[in-house]
């Protein structure tokens, strides 16, 4: 564990540990003194005959264990995108964690419950013309918890902004 903390890098659904924002993240946390990890969730997201977004329970779980034993030993950042970011979320309510960083949130799910997190410091990045989560309600929820919300022009994966994600990241960890 390093001195200012450790950061857990959750991936999107059907995305992976070495995806272009959460290695950007990880690059972030290096440099400014954070510990990381990328937990892997490829086996659960390829569990379709569960959900069509594979094994949430599983996912949900495999962070929590992993959050839980890394906020034992000190501060704790949970970053997610998409549905790592609705995870990362869920989690914050169990284990205490510094801050938030959400990419692209998933502020209603499905059958799921809707996006809950803990009162933490929160930043979020989502594009406007995001296809799958309309940016009007991440808006209204990052509104409701006084959240950093960096809008940006572009789709759900944010691909044209890694390096934007990747500074307001930076800056969520220097406030810390």
């Amino acid at each position: 564990m390093s001195a200012r903390g450790h950061c857990i890098l959750s991936h999107g659904f059907e995305s992976g540990p070495d995806a272009t924002k959460v290695t950007a993240l990880a690059e972030v946390a290096e440099r400014l003194g954070w510990s990381h990890e990328r937990p892997d969730y490829t086996d659960l997201d390829a569990r379709r005959e569960i959900s069509d977004l594979g094994d949430v329970s599983s996912r949900l779980q495999r962070l929590l264990v992993k959050a839980r034993s890394a906020a034992a030993r000190g501060p704790l950042v949970l970053a997610g995108s998409s549905l790592g970011a609705w995870v990362s979320g869920q989690v914050s309510l169990q284990v205490p964690v510094a801050g938030l960083f959400l990419m692209a949130p998933p502020v209603r799910m499905g059958d799921a419950p809707p996006l809950q997190a803990a009162e933490v410091p929160t930043s979020l990045v989502h594009g406007w013309d995001d296809e799958l989560i309309p940016a009007a309600e991440v808006v209204a929820w990052a509104q409701a918890r006084r959240a950093r919300l960096l809008l940006v022009d572009d789709s759900h994966r944010l691909s044209g902004h890694v390096e934007a994600s990747a500074q307001a990241f930076a800056q969520l960890l220097e406030a810390l």
